[in-house]
């Protein structure tokens, strides 16, 4: 018997030691785990040449891809096919893949629905605020806050020193502001002093 056949039996009897001494059926099993672990010399031997030929095959295949993986570097290299080529080459691919994709398809056509609709929606509120604006600029309260700033407008100019005629509101408010800036000397003064 070998050490480690030996070891396993001495560990097996002294757990069955602990709980109750041995019976015949016992024995009878401990010699039958032995018999299923051991191997004779001759199986031992076809087992270890089996696992050198392995280790032999393993070795030479790794050989043999090592030199196709050369090969392949090389004739990438002289086609001009680089790395950031590769990158291109797959990223492209996987780009055309990816629309050709079914579930991209149908995200693509939802997404271009939901943008004609969003569109749709826009232009109606748009409509519909212009339709709002105009009516309300055709309303009575609105013409006469018109009329009143048309007045305001027009006793302005009469008061700065325009011919009181008609005019638009941002020349009444220029014409204003260079009267203003004429009234007030002491501005020009300030602006003279901090030269």
């Amino acid at each position: 018997m070998e050490p480690r056949q030996q070891e396993d039996r001495e560990i097996f009897l002294a757990g069955s030691l602990d709980k109750e001494p041995l019976k015949e059926v016992d024995e009878d099993i401990v010699s039958e785990v032995d018999l299923n672990n051991t191997v004779t010399e001759e199986e031992r031997e076809e087992m270890e040449n089996e696992l050198t030929k392995l280790e032999e095959e393993i070795t030479t295949l790794k050989q043999v891809l090592a030199s196709k993986e050369k090969r392949h570097l090389e004739l990438k290299q002289k086609l001009g096919i680089t790395p950031l080529c590769e990158l291109r080459q797959n990223f492209s691919k996987s780009w055309y893949d990816m629309q050709t994709s079914t579930a991209y398809k149908k995200t693509s056509e939802t997404l271009s629905t939901a943008g004609q609709r969003t569109s749709a929606a826009f232009s109606n509120l748009g409509n519909a605020i212009s339709r709002k604006f105009g009516d309300i600029r055709n309303s009575p309260s609105f013409k006469s806050f018109e009329e009143k700033v048309e007045s305001t407008v027009s006793n302005i100019k009469s008061k700065v020193g325009g011919t009181g005629g008609a005019g638009s509101f941002e020349e009444v408010l220029s014409s204003a502001a260079q009267a203003s800036s004429q009234d007030t000397p002491t501005n020009n003064m300030t602006k003279n002093n901090e030269c």
